[in-house]
């Protein structure tokens, strides 16, 4: 794989995309949105893949949308909309990727750029990270999904007060919310975004795939439905060779390669 606006590492079975655009706090301009959508294609398809990491270059995560570009021109609202629901398309592939996702987050993580890091299933912070839905302050409403992934984090009254408001919201707070699953000093977060996902390199892909799939859907379906998607999820696992290999280390008191205290080595 290759990019301009881009990083992109694998070693271990651990995917390490960096937002590579430091003189503009790697903001989202239409070449780094292209290639977003485009390796998040090719890690969908991938089979080596087992965990990915997102993060940014240059002491920011993303600053997001690329101002200097969304005002070159006075686009029509028809355009504009179009542009917005272009970002969605990758923005879902993102969310539903079928593999853990960690977001590392130094610096800035503005608007879209907050979105980004909220659709990872775990933000690991430096305390220095800054969180912000800026858009109020430019008479925006929040894109990339934030209306939906923030509610479901931190709630609908404050989700409502971090929007309206278009506060600042530091690392430690976020952490209080429930958004930022862990904080890190800056020369310690990318040790500790591999540790993290080098954890679940050990586990069934299927299985966490599939766990992943039925939670994305869980707040707008019934029991009922879950229920379905639940045992078919459960068929398709147990015919995998990982839990017959797991079933018979157990039976024989082996241990198992997916162990997650074992596996910290802090019982955490």
């Amino acid at each position: 794989m290759s990019y301009t606006a881009l990083d992109y590492a694998l070693a271990d079975g651990i995917a390490t995309l960096t937002l590579n655009r430091p003189a503009a706090r790697n903001a989202l301009d239409m070449t780094l949105r292209a290639e977003l959508a485009q390796v998040l294609r090719e890690l969908a398809a991938s089979s080596e893949v087992r965990a990915l990491i997102l993060t940014g270059a240059g002491g920011q995560f993303c600053a997001g949308g690329d101002l200097r570009a969304m005002t070159a021109a006075r686009r029509p609202p028809p355009v504009s909309r179009g542009r917005v629901k272009a970002m969605h398309h990758w923005l879902r592939d993102l969310v539903d990727l079928e593999l853990p996702v960690i977001a590392a987050v130094d610096g800035a993580a503005y608007g879209a750029g907050f979105s980004l890091a909220l659709a990872a299933d775990f933000i690991l912070a430096t305390p220095r990270a800054r969180f912000c839905a800026v858009f109020g302050r430019l008479g925006l409403v929040p894109d990339m999904g934030m209306f939906h992934l923030l509610p479901r984090i931190v709630g609908l009254a404050r989700a409502k007060e971090l929007i309206y408001s278009a506060r600042v919201l530091p690392a430690p707070e976020a952490q209080a919310l429930g958004i930022v699953h862990g904080l890190h000093e800056p020369d310690a977060l990318p040790a500790a975004a591999r540790a993290l996902a080098g954890r679940f390199v050990h586990a069934s892909r299927d299985a966490l795939g599939l766990a992943k799939n039925i939670l994305n859907q869980a707040q707008h379906l019934d029991a009922h439905a879950l229920e379905d998607l639940e045992c078919h999820a459960q068929a398709l696992c147990m015919s995998t060779d990982y839990y017959q290999d797991a079933a018979r280390r157990t039976l024989a008191r082996e241990p198992l390669d997916f162990d997650w205290e074992r596996l910290s080595g802090a019982g955490q």
